[in-house]
């Protein structure tokens, strides 16, 4: 089976979890239930984002950040105030993840 285009608009996250359990993490990050639920097949990262109230150029932004892959849905590069804003929320998602202990 071949690896899904995570950048398709109309990709199902129960496929995205499938292919890319570490992208659950972001959406837990944000509070997020999807990871689990029994409707995540039937959604996509879009719907996701709406009915949670989420910018999701912001959030693919996280899911590229975490994961190492494209989540850009043709959107393209980031850029003038878009940028700052999803940088900011980066950092801020950085800031505040705990960190594993090193030990």
């Amino acid at each position: 089976m071949a690896a899904p285009n995570f950048s398709d608009p109309d990709l199902p996250l129960s496929e995205l979890f499938a292919a890319c359990p570490q992208a659950a993490s972001v959406f837990l990050d944000q509070r997020m239930l999807c990871p689990g639920c029994p409707v995540a097949r039937f959604h996509a990262i879009a719907e996701a984002c709406a009915a949670y109230g989420l910018d999701e150029t912001c959030f693919r932004a996280r899911l590229t950040r975490r994961t190492g892959m494209l989540f850009d849905a043709g959107q393209g590069p980031l850029s003038g105030s878009a940028a700052r804003r999803c940088t900011s929320a980066i950092s801020r998602d950085q800031r505040d993840r705990p960190q594993k202990d090193q030990t």
